[in-house]
């Protein structure tokens, strides 16, 4: 299975939404969004207030939450408990291939937990070291 990871964003709606339409605000969420949709067989949004979020989950509401510039602990933390909730969703199956769309923050300490996963699986990271306007370019290439 071909699984996109989303990172959440800054910007938010004002109001509760399910998760695929409370980060609409953000241009790139809405970028990563239309390609994830395209691309993969199934995705989820990596929050960095509610770990995994299935994106027509119940409603969430708004937050101000961020990994960016987040403690090594809290990232690590945060990593564990995505992983779990990964393995509990039933995405760290033999065959699966993990697409991160998602800045750093939100996988460099989530990667080696993943990589230890009882099943073997495929990471990428197709964005990795673009800046903010880069990673734009990039998906408009591709939609």
């Amino acid at each position: 299975m071909d699984i996109g990871l989303v990172s959440c964003t800054k910007s938010k709606r004002d109001q509760a939404a399910p998760p695929k339409d409370l980060y609409d605000e953000s241009a790139l969420f809405r970028k990563a969004r239309a390609y994830v949709e395209e691309n993969h067989e199934a995705w989820y949004i990596l929050s960095a207030k509610h770990g995994v979020l299935a994106p027509d989950g119940d409603p969430i509401e708004p937050y101000d939450e961020t990994l960016s510039g987040a403690s090594v602990e809290r990232k690590r933390e945060w990593s564990r408990r995505v992983s779990t909730q990964l393995h509990d969703n039933g995405v760290l199956t033999d065959g699966t291939r993990l697409v991160f769309h998602a800045g750093r923050d939100y996988y460099d300490e989530l990667i080696p937990l993943l990589n230890d996963a009882d099943a073997t699986i495929t990471i990428d990271t197709p964005a990795d070291g673009l800046r903010y306007g880069e990673t734009l370019a990039w998906y408009n290439e591709r939609l």
